[in-house]
């Protein structure tokens, strides 16, 4: 049978080499930003095992990878997770994930915002050298100048924009090999030096390694973007998934050592530990103790151009989803409309930009939320990150089931006469199960109902019941969703769900 995913119209012709699909990854994903940020709300948690936590996180996010490489080589198309969730198990299921990605790119919208004013901050700290009381500039102001400069860019081509990112997330990169390269060959802090047992349970519990692997598991998110170039990319069936595995092989080596080097050089003592929590920028804080300023400021730099354009992606890419949605009646119809001269949701966007503004300046002068890390922004980001986190690890999950679905279908059997079908389904199952249990631990022990966690879960239920609830217009969004990214054909979506509703 010949698959007619390769018949969809309107497909542009494949010309980005494999190289390209992986360095647009690697943006997305962006090491400069997770490894500048991500650290200091785990300390709180489990203490000086932060690696170990990278560690654990690196092998889920391998398992939830192969449910993208299983889907992206046989089906080939545009791979974001609501539009392989409606095409193979149906349109409800694809709108709940859907829902669940809309509100992890909300959640990261709001954090990286947050962050970027901290990054700020903290470039001019180190400006001010050994100032016991540097100068800083108001957190509400520095989040309205970030949001001011996003509306200017929402809607607007953001090719050019995507190259220069990448290039300072080049530099970014080898700077942190410098850096890492430099602590381990000065044997890290003097107090504790080159202390490995941070990559053991040594002092820490296990479910409290697995309730910190949400956070770690969020400096990974995006990494499924080169599968969103499946339609660009030549050879898609062999590139696309080679991208997938490139990414997450390169990241996870430089997000484990970086780690256990940033660990290790601030010291794994109690005054070590706090150091790190408190940072409002890990990587530029050390560089600054073994290399010196000028490094520092390099590093903060590209931190800070990271966070932003982290911002500004996650903004345009929420606001794709609530254009989708609202186009097919779930939303103000106002919020369906193209920007004539680009043909982009800009005003969905703004949107978006608008909610990550008022979330931060609602919690600049309400002093919530609190982490521990002692730095405001960097609380503000954490909270929305984490529970973004868990709205993606839920879309993720719901990949995971899609991944089994098809290959045990019939219909696999037909197109690929069942080969590899074991692992087809094992390994998607072990990357479901992982995924259940880590979210088990970061909730069972939520004693807030506005702990993070708890917060991405409880927009994940709203999306099942609107699934439910609401079953024209999710089916509805669910079928455009998939059209949308060229799933398939619109005779090859299916219908079951839709007919169901209508009797």
């Amino acid at each position: 049978m010949r698959d007619s995913s390769n018949q969809t119209p309107n497909r542009t012709k494949p010309k980005l080499p494999l190289w390209a699909a992986l360095a647009l990854s690697l943006a997305t994903v962006g090491p400069t930003l997770a490894m500048s940020g991500n650290g200091q709300g785990l300390i709180g948690v489990v203490g000086k095992s932060v690696p170990l936590v990278f560690v654990i996180g690196l092998v889920a996010v391998f398992l939830v990878a192969y449910g993208f490489v299983r889907l992206t080589r046989h089906l080939n198309h545009a791979g974001s997770a609501y539009a392989l969730v409606g095409g193979t198990v149906g349109p409800r299921a694809g709108f709940f994930a859907g829902f669940a990605m809309l509100g992890a790119y909300l959640g990261f919208s709001i954090g990286t915002l947050s962050l970027t004013a901290a990054f700020v901050n903290s470039l001019l700290a180190q400006l001010q050298g050994a100032t016991r009381d540097p100068f800083q500039i108001p957190w509400p102001v520095l989040l309205i100048v970030g949001a001011v400069l996003s509306f200017g860019l929402a809607g607007r081509e953001a090719a050019l924009i995507a190259k220069i990112l990448l290039i300072i997330e080049g530099v970014g990169i080898v700077a942190m090999v410098i850096l890492v390269a430099v602590i381990f060959a000065k044997g890290g802090a003097p107090t504790t030096g080159m202390d490995f047992s941070v990559l053991s349970f040594d002092g820490v519990k296990a479910d409290q390694v697995m309730a910190g692997v949400v956070a770690a598991f969020l400096s990974w998110a995006g990494f499924e973007a080169s599968a969103s170039l499946g339609e660009e990319t030549d050879n898609p069936k062999h590139n696309i998934p080679r991208a997938l595995a490139g990414t997450l092989i390169i990241t996870g080596v430089l997000f484990v050592v970086v780690m256990l080097a940033q660990t290790i050089g601030f010291g794994t003592d109690e005054a070590g530990l706090t150091r790190m929590q408190t940072s409002s920028n890990t990587l530029g804080d050390l560089g600054h103790d073994y290399i010196g300023t000028v490094f520092s400021l390099i590093i903060i730099f590209t931190g800070i151009c990271a966070a932003f354009g982290c911002h500004v992606a996650t903004s345009a890419t929420a606001g794709r989803m609530i254009y989708a949605f609202a186009r097919d009646g779930f939303g103000p119809a106002a919020l369906s409309v193209l920007d004539q001269k680009n043909q982009v949701p800009r005003r969905a966007t703004i949107l978006v930009v608008v909610l990550a503004l008022v979330a931060g300046l609602i919690s600049s002068f309400t002093g919530w939320p609190v982490m521990g890390t002692n730095n405001p922004p960097i609380d503000m980001y954490f909270l929305f990150a984490v529970a973004g986190a868990v709205c993606l690890m839920v879309a993720y999950f719901m990949v995971e089931i899609s991944a089994m679905w098809f290959t045990g279908n019939r219909r696999f059997d037909v197109i690929h006469g069942g080969r590899g079908r074991f692992l087809g389904v094992a390994l998607p199952a072990a990357g479901a199960v992982v995924i259940a249990v880590v979210l088990w631990f970061n909730v069972k022990d939520a004693d807030a109902p506005d702990a993070a966690p708890l917060l991405g879960l409880y927009w994940c239920a709203i999306g099942l019941v609107l699934a439910f609830a609401a079953s024209r217009i999710a089916v509805k969004v669910g079928i455009a969703l998939t059209k949308e990214l060229n799933l398939a054909p619109a005779q090859q979506i299916e219908r079951q769900d839709m007919d169901q509703v209508l009797q």
